[in-house]
């Protein structure tokens, strides 16, 4: 796997110099669909035998590499991967900050397949870890982890989205004392900074994006850190309709024939088998994780993360691109 690590960095970089001139335009679907033709062109390069086995687009109705999707020239390893063209196609359209191209490789069979639709998520660093479960409320994790931590609650830094849907979740973690930081999007970037060493964050809760749950479970388990994940269906993240009850239904039917469980917790080991794992995050617009794409006299920079799980490193790769 570690023979991937510079074609899939050069993958990542790729998407993200694809969308970024696109910066501000305002069209959600056209900044997807730039960065998914760029990494398939670059996957299809590339000797593997790769498989998408969980990937954006289905909620959003969005460009996308389809779950199942074969890629790779046919040749060489068998190879999971777990993919969001864009994580924060949003924030592209609109020209705010922290937005990446993220793709994670895997040994075939170690990554959760599973339907792009919904996930509660719980991440916490290396010296929090085994003090999460997501059965439990989250008043009584905040407590735990704290306590493995060895800080009053007063002293807890938990990030998440802020998303109507996490209302609830940021008023009890605000009446315990936790300080709350609520970002726009980004929960790749949010859970790996809540893993890294210096991290800013003691925890990561959300409800997000299912395939970006297991993108963060690679870079998460590279690290060290500790998460559990739940799927939930659309009913329970977006409110009781009509319109949302179809969704929800089509969702438990796709997870019924994919071999998944809805409102079932599944640890970390479960999101991702072993340690054998590759993940990738080239900034598009700057961030906390990384830098976003600069435009230089002589062309352009880019500033990737990529994570290598067998030899757990962490490097920050610096890149100028000539025009």
């Amino acid at each position: 796997m570690m023979s991937l690590a510079w074609p899939l960095f050069r993958i990542t970089e790729q998407a993200a110099l694809a969308a970024w001139p696109q910066t501000g335009c305002g069209d959600k679907n056209k900044i997807d669909g730039l960065a998914v033709t760029a990494m398939r062109e670059a996957l299809n390069s590339i000797a593997i035998r790769g498989r998408i086995v969980i990937g954006e687009g289905e909620i959003d109705r969005a460009p996308m590499l389809w779950i199942g999707e074969e890629v790779g020239s046919g040749i060489g390893p068998e190879v999971d991967i777990a993919v969001d063209p864009i994580e924060g196609t949003r924030m592209v359209a609109m020209g705010q900050s922290n937005a990446l191209a993220v793709m994670a490789f895997a040994p075939r069979g170690s990554l959760l397949h599973a339907p792009d639709m919904y996930m509660k998520k719980l991440v916490v660093n290396r010296y929090a870890k085994g003090a999460i479960n997501l059965a439990l409320p989250l008043a009584e994790n905040l407590r735990n982890v704290a306590d493995a931590l060895g800080k009053p609650l007063e002293r807890l830094r938990m990030v998440t989205l802020d998303k109507p849907r996490l209302q609830p979740a940021i008023a009890e973690a605000t009446r315990l004392g936790v300080k709350v930081f609520a970002l726009p999007d980004g929960d790749v970037a949010a859970s790996v900074l809540a893993c890294m060493q210096e991290n800013p964050y003691d925890l990561m809760y959300t409800i997000g994006g299912a395939p970006e749950g297991v993108i963060s479970a690679c870079a998460v388990k590279a690290l060290g850190g500790d998460m559990q994940a739940e799927l939930i269906d659309f009913c329970e993240a977006k409110g009781d309709s009509a319109d949302n009850r179809l969704i929800a239904a089509q969702e438990h039917q796709r997870c019924a024939e994919m071999g998944v469980g809805i409102n079932r917790i599944y640890t970390l080991d479960e999101l991702v088998a072993g340690n054998t794992i590759l993940f990738s995050a080239t900034g598009v617009t700057g961030g906390d994780l990384v830098k976003g794409i600069q435009q230089v006299a002589n062309g352009v920079r880019t500033q990737t993360l990529l994570i290598g799980g067998a030899d757990r490193t962490c490097n920050i790769i610096d890149s100028l691109h000539s025009w």
